[in-house]
C-alpha cells in the first residue's frame, strides 16, 4: 500500500527494512511506471533479493539514500 501511495503522489518517499520479494514486486512496478525511483537504501539498483528498499518520487531520492 505504501508503494502505491508513492506512485499516486500521496507520499514523497518510503523506505523499509526486512522485506521480502512478495511484499515489493507489484509496488516497485507501480512506482517505476509512475515515474518514481526504487533502489536499496544505499542507492544501488533494487532487485527482488534485497532486504531493504527506498522508493521516492525521484526528486528527493538522492537526499534519502545512504551513500
Amino acid at each position: 500500500m505504501n508503494l502505491a501511495y508513492v506512485a499516486a503522489g500521496r507520499f514523497e518517499g518510503f523506505w523499509e527494512r526486512g522485506i521480502e520479494a512478495w511484499d515489493m514486486a507489484a509496488g516497485v512496478l507501480l512506482v517505476r511506471e509512475a515515474g518514481g525511483r526504487v533502489t536499496d537504501i544505499t542507492g544501488k539498483p533494487y532487485d527482488l533479493q534485497a532486504k531493504n528498499a527506498l522508493a521516492s518520487n525521484g526528486k528527493l531520492h538522492e537526499k534519502c539514500s545512504r551513500s
